[in-house]
């Protein structure tokens, strides 16, 4: 047997989610409130027979192990890892190759620096020059509670403690709790106050660490080295504790500083998380992205602020993220100090973000002047390197338009010259990668009636006046294409679990209707044509923009024109 069907045989899916929602008989299967909306009537399924679980309300859906990467913000390696320690599965046994020494020293690690927290936090608690900075600086009980703070001692005493504890030097090098001093092994932290960093389930894997007395020779701050717990390019700060509030804000600020993220807890703004300073990567939005489609930055307007967005706006867009900037009164430096002025100016910051693009434009305005050709040279060679990046060409279109209308230079001019730089520069304009959404679905209607085509034969004449590409993702129209052919269904395990959640859906939803079923079989599939028709009228819209050619751009008016008396055709 498989690692991830013996983890399913071993676990029932509603006692997993049970532990996330509130759950409650309803027949063979379990309904309670969606925790990725906030509904106020139950639409979140759960069967136990089948082993999946679908959220109308979001259009989410799947088995146990989907089910935690969206709560707990993991890929489906970290969902197995999590999986396997509730089901008492030894992962080490199903690899072909290895004796599962490495699965273990990690272990080894977290339990190391586990220890470590607690030891910081107990020092804490005796030390008075520890305690009167705590207060100086306002953290309160909870919040030192939370994000695990404590103190660590000026002399090497967290490494006696946990080598009597039987963890070797080795081990505590390896966790980044222990470097060479004077020849011999010392405490990597003395003296300093101690932050936890923890992993999206709470587990500590290393710290941040700051001075708190006077020495001008020693740096303010310093990390955890890289280890094979902590890793800096990858690591959200303060996840673990902000997860649920992203998703129930739906968006997610991000600080460069793990004091902003503290200081924001404190006030219960709790959906802001830190990355180390401006260095936000892939991983970063990708993690974030598990949680929400739009990422707010409150990064500081300078040099390295700047450079961090420039990188973001191509990464977020092909991720599917909106990308927000968060800006604050002059009258502070920093999210800390604007919180400790004034809360309301730090909620309505958040809240009123500006798209990042255009946030640049106002960044180059100040840089260069609009009126003048080498002005306007200089600020499109930089807002359309960016552009570039983006691989969703109705995104492109449009920020080609903003930009347009900001310099007063006409669209084709730009669209030319974004061919050109992706033509000197060797590299065609990317495509969108292949990202599964993880936000709700704009497509999960679509379900309902491959649903009810799939429970309902009758139904199918529906499902036959659409073709098979007319629906969102290859999995979708993989199964329109099966329904309406007979065609042979290409077996794996992402179209067993979709299959059983389309038979979920039409044994829940549609269980206690019969006549209307053709009326609202009807309806899904005028939606589908429809919105299928305004897609192919966007891209023949970009296409016109950019054309010179008078002739092309007849027929493409011609073909828009169509579109459009069919699209006003299907609204009646």
């Amino acid at each position: 047997m498989e690692a991830k069907e013996e983890i399913r045989s071993r676990l029932n899916i509603e006692d997993v989610i049970g532990q996330y929602v509130q759950l409650k008989r309803a027949g063979r299967n379990f309904k309670g409130l969606s925790p990725f909306s906030q509904e106020k009537s139950a639409s979140f399924m759960v069967s136990p027979d089948k082993h999946i679980w679908h959220d109308f309300s979001s259009g989410k859906g799947g088995d146990v192990f989907t089910f935690v990467m969206e709560m707990e913000g993991v890929d489906f390696k970290g969902a197995m890892e999590l999986l396997a320690r509730k089901a008492g599965v030894d992962l080490a046994q199903y690899h072909q190759t290895g004796d599962g020494s490495f699965g273990k020293k990690k272990e080894r690690l977290f339990a190391a620096v586990d220890l470590a927290a607690k030891f910081y936090q107990q020092v804490l608690t005796r030390s008075p020059v520890a305690i009167t900075y705590f207060k100086k600086r306002g953290f309160n009980k909870q919040v030192i509670a939370d994000f695990m703070m404590g103190f660590s001692p000026s002399q090497d005493e967290l490494y006696k403690a946990l080598t009597k504890r039987g963890f070797t030097e080795g081990e505590l090098r390896d966790a980044g709790l222990v470097v060479s001093r004077r020849g011999r092994p010392s405490d990597m932290f003395r003296g300093r106050m101690m932050v936890c960093l923890a992993d999206a389930q709470g587990r500590p894997i290393g710290f941040t660490a700051r001075i708190i007395a006077d020495d001008p020779g020693a740096p303010k701050y310093i990390n955890t080295p890289q280890t094979i717990l902590y890793d800096k390019s990858r690591h959200v700060f303060g996840l673990h504790l902000a997860k649920e509030a992203i998703r129930r804000a739906d968006f997610a600020v991000v600080v460069e500083g793990n004091a902003d993220v503290i200081a924001s807890h404190q006030v219960e703004i709790k959906n802001v998380v830190a990355t180390a300073g401006t260095a936000l990567t892939e991983y970063h939005l990708r993690t974030l992205s598990r949680f929400t489609q739009d990422v707010r930055l409150a990064f500081d307007a300078d040099k390295a602020g700047i450079a961090a967005t420039e990188r973001a706006i191509g990464i977020a867009s092909n991720l599917g993220i909106t990308l927000g900037i968060i800006g604050w009164s002059d009258d502070a430096k920093d999210p800390d100090e604007l919180i400790k002025k004034d809360v309301a100016l730090w909620q309505k910051a958040i809240e009123n973000p500006k798209d990042a693009i255009e946030w640049l434009l106002d960044i180059y305005a100040a840089q260069y002047d609009l009126t003048s050709a080498e002005g306007k040279r200089r600020i499109t060679d930089r807002v359309l390197a960016i552009v570039r990046t983006i691989g969703d060409p109705v995104l492109r279109e449009h920020y080609l338009q903003v930009v347009s209308k900001r310099i007063n230079t006409s669209f084709a001019a730009l669209d030319k010259k974004l061919d050109q730089q992706a033509t000197s520069q060797a590299a065609p304009k990317p495509a969108a990668r292949p990202v599964a959404p993880t936000g709700p679905d704009p497509a999960a209607y679509q379900d309902h009636l491959l649903a009810l085509a799939l429970r309902h034969h009758q139904l199918r004449d529906h499902l036959n006046k659409l073709e098979p590409t007319e629906f969102s993702g290859e999995l979708r129209q993989a199964i329109a294409t099966h329904l309406k052919t007979d065609e042979p269904l290409l077996q794996s395990d992402a179209t067993s679990v979709k299959i059983n959640e389309l038979e979920l859906i039409a044994d829940t939803k549609y269980a206690a209707l019969s006549d209307e079923l053709h009326y609202v079989a009807a309806d899904i599939a005028k939606r589908i044509k429809k919105e299928h028709k305004q897609s192919v009228r966007a891209a023949l819209a970009k296409r016109f923009m950019a054309s010179e050619d008078e002739t092309e751009r007849q027929e493409l008016n011609t073909r828009i024109k169509q579109l459009d008396q069919q699209i006003e055709a299907l609204k009646r």
